[in-house]
């Protein structure tokens, strides 16, 4: 089976890096366009051997770029495109059927209950959505809560099909060594209790929440955001107002040390870690929240429904917290308190294994693949 992922972009993001790490798992042989932004991830891919290609999209209404991509498809000569995030479904889904590709599937990746990637949910968002929805074979919803929200949309049930992001268990396996070189690296005191934030830097987030939760713990704690975003030089400003720069470490993107050298990948940054925070009010799936899981740290979180959609006893360190930045300052004072506890990564985070994400969509696959031709959408004659 040769296929196409189709994407937004591939700057450094949740739905990109899953991309990567789903393709080092199937068996298809699979390449890449991405609308705009090859960026970070598009370098990884590349490293990995999946060919890449930028199609140049100007912006939501460069429709020079559809005619683009349906001579990309038919080009490809692909048994199936697959597309992810909402300018790259709306677009991809109706190249796809004009290139006369009977098997498309779509993930949606971050469908929340008042917004998607960023974008308010308005009745154009909505219909425009649904319109190009009706031209795959099926939407991968990353959560059961994410399958819920897409019910209520109007999309029909039998198309849709659950499908949790993966997590590399072995990638996030907790070292002690690691754990101390990172630190030692950052430049972190040997006492200090580091509260991590994982995600874009973006107001949607609420790491605000975390940088204010600070003011209120001793000067022994320190919080680690590692991310880069729009958000980041408010959130620097914020810490300096709220007297806690000296204790807000800022990673970027790219991690880098005082020396200007490259710093510790992801798991490292986990590994330095001794409780994650994630204040972000509403999220589609929480990744962060699982891979900080998988290196064994306790958690409190505001959204997060790979943990939500779960038996509570899959995941006992982590714990829901509501409410401001008082209270993330109990709760993380609290967890402080209870003092630290074996690394290791509990049911929930061996349930997210990308191994078992990469089956279940290869089950997607097969069964888009061989199904009928759909009564609706654009004929390819």
């Amino acid at each position: 089976m040769r296929s196409l992922h189709v994407i937004t972009g591939l700057g450094v993001g949740g739905a990109e890096q899953q991309l990567r790490l789903l393709l080092r798992h199937l068996p298809v042989d699979s390449d890449v366009v991405t609308l705009t932004n090859p960026g970070a991830v598009a370098d990884g891919l590349t490293a990995d051997g999946v060919r890449v290609t930028h199609l140049g999209m100007a912006g939501n209404r460069d429709l020079g770029a559809l005619p683009r991509l349906v001579r990309l498809i038919r080009r490809g000569r692909y048994d199936l495109v697959h597309t992810h995030l909402y300018r790259a479904c709306v677009y991809g889904r109706l190249a796809a059927r004009l290139a006369g590709v009977r098997a498309i599937v779509a993930t949606e990746h971050s469908l929340g209950d008042t917004q998607m990637e960023g974008r308010r949910l308005t009745a154009g968002v909505r219909a425009l959505y649904l319109a190009s929805e009706r031209l795959g074979r099926s939407t991968v919803a990353v959560s059961p809560t994410v399958a819920e929200r897409l019910r209520r949309w109007g999309v029909p049930a039998p198309r849709i099909e659950v499908v949790p992001n993966g997590i590399d268990l072995t990638r996030f396996r907790f070292d002690e060594a690691q754990r101390l070189r990172t630190r030692q690296r950052l430049g972190l005191p040997e006492d200090a209790y580091v509260v991590g934030g994982i995600g874009r830097l973006t107001g949607a987030k609420r790491f605000d929440v975390l940088i204010h939760a600070l003011a209120h713990l001793p000067d022994s704690c320190w919080l680690l955001l590692v991310g880069g975003g729009p958000e980041e030089h408010v959130l620097r400003r914020t810490a300096h107002e709220a007297g806690v720069a000296d204790r807000v470490l800022f990673t970027g993107e790219r991690p880098y040390v005082a020396d200007g050298s490259p710093g510790p990948d992801l798991p490292s940054l986990t590994f330095a870690m001794d409780l994650l925070a994630s204040p972000s009010p509403e999220e589609a799936f929480g990744l962060a929240v699982v891979e900080a899981l998988a290196s064994g740290l306790p958690v409190r979180y505001a959204s997060c429904p790979a943990i939500e959609d779960l038996p509570s006893h899959t995941a006992p360190a982590a714990h829901r917290v509501t409410g401001d930045a008082e209270a993330f300052a109990r709760a993380l004072a609290a967890a402080r308190a209870e003092g630290p506890r074996p690394r290791t990564a509990p049911e929930a985070a061996h349930h997210y294994s990308i191994t078992r994400s990469a089956a279940r969509l290869m089950d997607v696959y097969a069964a888009a693949h061989s199904s009928p031709p759909s009564p609706h959408g654009v004929s390819s004659s």
